[in-house]
């Protein structure tokens, strides 16, 4: 190999070594500027289904509202997890959810606001088979969901007459929803729309507030009389006593003493 060869090697080798360094380059740089892939909690997984962004979190033994929700999403499924309650603003980043599945979990409480952002879009919102007893119906304020609160421990009374005159249940869920216990015994086991058609629990309640705040009165008002009555016999047994000894006095002493007491007493 002649010398003009041997360099003519050496420049091609530098050359390629050149080329491959500046494609790495390019990679890296391009690697830098693309968006990090988001980290999903275990077990849940971006899919679509009939043409809708659905994100699956089922039986991925969730303990809180996952994070990260890809904020495209349609159909958002949580069922059969250990979510124990629903945080204000839960799913405000989610301004596309059409349906969301919370069934099958251990929720027992939901706070008012957990389902703001979704009150124009949200057309499904499954709640069934929770640890539910009482929600306040801010907790669905301008929720235009079909909303299944089937199979949860319920407490019948005003606060939940209330709640489902608030919402609109889905269909066929509303024989789920049964007194697990009730302000009036009677009721328990029943479903709460049966029980509802004979008793308004709002206005019992009402009732027995009134009772309540009357008998009160009438408590006060018959303390009040009594210590009247008291003062009164008191002052006159008082006056009686004073009477009877300016008798044993002299009369002109008496006679002042007694027009002195008459004056106090009236």
């Amino acid at each position: 190999m002649t010398v003009a060869q041997g360099v003519l090697l050496r420049l091609i080798t530098m050359g390629l070594l050149l080329q491959n360094l500046f494609l790495l380059l390019i990679l890296l740089l391009l690697g830098s500027c693309l968006p990090p892939a988001t980290a999903f909690p275990k077990g849940c997984y971006p899919s679509e289904e009939e043409g809708l962004k659905t994100f699956r979190c089922s039986n991925a033994q969730l303990t809180e509202v996952p994070r990260d929700i890809p904020n495209d999403t349609n159909k958002l499924y949580l069922d059969f997890n250990q979510i124990p309650f629903v945080p204000r603003d839960a799913f405000r980043d989610l301004p596309l959810l059409l349906e969301l599945d919370l069934s099958h979990n251990a929720i027992a409480r939901i706070e008012t606001g957990a389902f703001q952002g979704l009150a124009e879009h949200l057309h499904s919102l499954d709640l069934s088979s929770n640890r539910l007893v009482s929600v306040s119906k801010d907790a669905f304020s301008n929720l235009k969901a079909k909303v299944n609160l089937s199979n949860n421990p319920w407490l019948c009374d005003c606060r939940l007459q209330e709640l489902i005159r608030a919402v609109e249940l889905a269909a066929d869920s509303s024989g789920g929803i049964v007194c697990d216990s009730s302000t009036q015994e009677e009721h328990v086991g029943k479903a709460f729309l049966q029980v509802i058609a004979d008793t308004d629990f709002c206005n019992v309640y009402k009732k027995t507030t009134d009772i309540a705040m009357l008998v009160t009165m009438f408590g006060w008002f018959a303390m009040v009389i009594s210590y009247l009555v008291y003062y009164v016999r008191q002052n006159q047994e008082d006056a009686r006593r004073h009477l009877e000894y300016l008798k044993s006095l002299p009369s002109k002493q008496r006679r002042s003493e007694e027009s002195s007491t008459i004056s106090t007493v009236v």
